[in-house]
């Protein structure tokens, strides 16, 4: 048995949401939890908060109720570092700054046993620089749990430089033990979910600078793209100051790399104090939250559509519209899909602008981005050049309309929204399994359980199909080092390869 294991004694030092999130989970695995915050009162808050939390659960039948008695009496406050000195494993939750977390674990290792287990809940800092100054890093180990750590699954167990393998394994035992789901991850700007979901937040926030209402930049991506919440609804339940700070500890990380700069909107709305829900102000006012999305004039479907080409994971749209009773002439399914609507063309997004389209083949052209599944996304977004369209316009929204959807008009903006959003995930994950930070099957657990994607990015990639997803990114922006092909990307289109179970280190 693990010496982690319970009953061993587990201490959590910041009794804030994330801490006492933390103590709950480890109590209800039969660990005595030990709560210390140098904040006076705040543990001893925490302490009564996690209580009614366990009442709650036995309230609505999700726990027994000697269960919930018995996890609130197994956690007890700690008024100095000096009294966690039997503890097997601590774990520290406090502000995400180098300087107080290196402060913090020098301390414990003059308490606790010199076989004690240091976890630092950490997002986005180097656990390799966290553990510089200890006498014995090989102890300290990132333990990043997900908000709220109660319910979210997943726990990226994060090896810094010179973490003892042993203790990777043992911790990642134990969150195991915990309910959790333990993704090994090597040290790496963002790690793996903080680092893949960059883009998620990036391409939404610069949409709005093409005039799109942010409650549409969140439908389009929510109801289209299948994700649980839009970027920037998101944004605002987490915290501009927090998602914006996690932004630049990547982006500085990485040398500062383009694909990670920060936002202008959202270091606009930190500079103005719009915080998100907790200042109740962010894109959107609380506690009212976002409005609809933009309205999209009603129009009558066409009768008749004819389609050609392969649409790959657009195809099963024309089944939908068959069933709401439009004719679908299919004239031929290979090559450059087109279906001609009206008097014009819609084509699936290629990263090229509908007026790029249009320059090549004479006709007026609407692009339609990619949905998460075109069998039943329940909106669709659709990009129409701005002068003299409006019949093209009115006959593909009635067309998609008809699928029982909602319909939103996108400025002519390469790769629109979804498309390019998830192209630039892909390419992330791809990049993220080269360089050996995870393996692809961690990195799309880590996705879908810490981030709620519909796919992990890598399967994502292999049902768009990876020549696609490289041939967007080189359309979106020739030669623009934000919407680079990684290599890794690009050998495995090279190859003929599947990106999920692809890896391949690079130096």
């Amino acid at each position: 048995m693990s010496r982690l294991a319970a009953p061993a004694a587990v201490a959590v030092v910041g009794a804030g949401t994330m801490g006492a999130g933390i103590a709950q989970v480890a109590a209800l695995a039969g660990h005595p939890v030990l709560l210390h915050d140098t904040a006076a009162g705040r543990a001893d808050e925490a302490v009564t908060a996690i209580g009614a939390a366990l009442d709650r659960l036995a309230d609505r039948g999700r726990l027994d109720p000697a269960a919930a008695r018995a996890a609130r009496a197994r956690v007890t406050t700690a008024p100095s570092l000096a009294d966690l000195h039997a503890a097997a494993l601590v774990v520290e939750a406090v502000a995400e700054q180098l300087d107080v977390k290196r402060h913090l674990l020098g301390g414990l290792e003059d308490v606790v046993a010199e076989d004690a287990v240091l976890g630092t809940n950490t997002s986005s800092l180097s656990v390799t620089d966290v553990a510089a100054g200890l006498r014995y890093p090989g102890r300290c180990v990132g333990t990043h749990f997900f908000n709220p750590a109660p319910v979210m699954r997943l726990v990226e167990v994060v090896r810094g430089a010179r973490t003892d393998p042993a203790v990777v394994a043992e911790v990642s035992e134990l969150m195991a033990a915990w309910g959790k789901t333990p993704v090994p991850v090597r040290s790496a700007p963002g790690f793996v979910v903080n680092r893949v979901a960059r883009p998620f937040y990036g391409e939404g926030m610069r949409l709005l600078a093409s005039g799109v209402a942010p409650s549409t930049v969140d439908a389009v991506l929510r109801e289209a793209g299948g994700f649980p919440m839009g970027p920037l609804e998101l944004a605002d339940l987490i915290g501009h100051d927090v998602n914006l700070a996690t932004t630049r500890s990547v982006w500085e990380q990485t040398g500062r790399d383009p694909r990670f700069t920060p936002s202008t909107a959202q270091v606009s709305l930190v500079a103005c104090g719009r915080l998100g829900r907790k200042s109740g102000r962010g894109f959107y006012r609380y506690p009212e939250g976002p409005p609809p999305p933009d309205p999209t004039p009603a129009a009558s479907a066409p009768a008749r559509v004819r389609v050609r080409g392969d649409w790959g994971p657009w195809a099963p749209l024309w089944e939908r519209v068959r069933r709401a009773g439009v004719e679908v002439v299919v004239d031929d399914p290979t090559g450059e899909p087109v279906a001609r609507v009206g008097d014009g063309d819609l084509v699936p997004t290629d990263g090229r602008t509908a007026a790029e389209h249009e320059a090549r083949s004479g006709r007026p052209t609407a692009v339609l981005d990619l949905v998460a599944d075109a069998a039943t996304a329940r909106r669709w977004a659709v990009g129409v050049p701005e002068a003299g369209r409006t019949a093209l316009r009115d006959s593909v929204v009635g067309l998609l309309a008809a699928t029982g959807a909602e319909v939103s008009v996108l400025p002519d903006v390469p790769g629109l929204l979804v498309a390019r959003t998830v192209a630039l995930l892909v390419d992330e994950a791809c990049d993220v399994v080269a360089h050996d930070v995870a393996t692809p099957e961690d990195v799309d657990t880590a996705m879908r359980l810490g981030a709620g994607y519909p796919f992990g990015p890598l399967e994502w990639g292999d049902r768009i199909g990876p020549g696609r997803v490289a041939a967007l990114l080189d359309a979106l922006s020739p030669g623009s080092p934000r919407h680079r092909v990684c290599r890794a990307l690009r050998d495995a289109v090279a190859a003929g390869a599947s990106l999920h179970g692809r890896r391949e280190a690079v130096a």
